[in-house]
């Protein structure tokens, strides 16, 4: 959990750093050109699908990639990279809540604190960079509620993944849910290629390649499989360090500025994560 919380945590500065050379469907879609031949090698011996569940599987795609990855991809590019990290920074929440809804996970009182805290602390992170205002003048209102709208579908494809992925096992959902949001987006990405001008540099084809490759297809499966695995509130919990790694690889990748208030809020995240992880202890003995 800790090592996918630092591979997805620098995900969103990479896809800023891509949005240089590229615009967004084109960025995306070449992230699943990656991605979508490497899930399938892996799904080659598993169980087979029944067509049935083909309808399924196509809207948790479209719902995931076609909403969710296109949205927080526009979205990146109207806000700042750490503005950006920090609205993702909510889909552990949302992963909590419908987990709660369909899985009847429960929560206690002192995990719900526990998530709140580490929430806090990103906000903490957040209001302590050292060029907060031009954060805020790289961010638009409506980039911001893109970035929250990939948060919400997101999560939710990650709580309907674990449903289908109990039946049909982690790569065999994984691979055709990505391959129907892939083509779902295909058309879209076709016609802004033809009407936007890019240039496919190093830097773009890199960020790419790490965006199928590590965040797509080895941090999806990593997910998915500590989520059949550990409670959601948990897994949750843990994933508040991606936006600590998230802005702090903004300071690096951009220039901005780290002070006091940058550690006081990696202290918040710290305690709430350790609140959630003591507590579940507590419970087990």
């Amino acid at each position: 959990m800790l090592l996918l919380a630092l591979l997805w945590g620098v995900s969103i500065p990479i896809t800023k750093l891509g949005l240089i050379t590229l615009p967004p469907l084109t960025l995306t879609a070449l992230r699943f050109i990656i991605a979508v031949p490497l899930m399938f090698i892996l799904v080659v011996g598993k169980q087979r699908l029944p067509r049935r569940e083909l309808p399924r599987l196509a809207a948790l795609g479209i719902l995931g990639i076609g909403i969710g990855q296109v949205a927080q991809t526009f979205g990146v590019a109207g806000t700042s990279a750490s503005v950006g990290t920090i609205i993702s920074a909510t889909i552990p929440i949302f992963v909590v809540i419908f987990a709660a809804l369909r899985l009847r996970q429960s929560v206690s009182r002192l995990q719900a604190l526990g998530l709140v805290a580490a929430f806090a602390g990103i906000a903490v992170v957040a209001s302590g960079r050292g060029d907060a205002a031009s954060a805020v003048t790289q961010t638009t209102l409506a980039g911001a509620m893109l970035v929250l709208l990939s948060a919400v579908t997101i999560a939710f494809y990650y709580v309907w993944s674990v449903e289908l992925s109990e039946r049909w096992g982690t790569a065999t959902v994984a691979a055709w849910s990505t391959l129907f949001g892939f083509i779902a987006l295909l058309p879209w990405a076709a016609w802004e290629m033809s009407h936007v001008p890019f240039a496919v540099t190093a830097t773009g084809l890199g960020a790419a390649i790490y965006l199928g490759v590590v965040v797509t297809v080895a941090g999806l499966f990593m997910w998915l499989a500590i989520l059949r695995t550990v409670p959601a509130r948990i897994a949750a919990a843990i994933q508040y360090l991606q936006p600590v790694v998230g802005v702090a690889a903004a300071a690096v990748m951009f220039g901005d500025d780290l002070g006091l208030m940058f550690v006081t809020g990696v202290g918040l995240v710290l305690g709430g994560l350790a609140l959630t992880v003591a507590n579940r202890r507590g419970e087990s003995a």
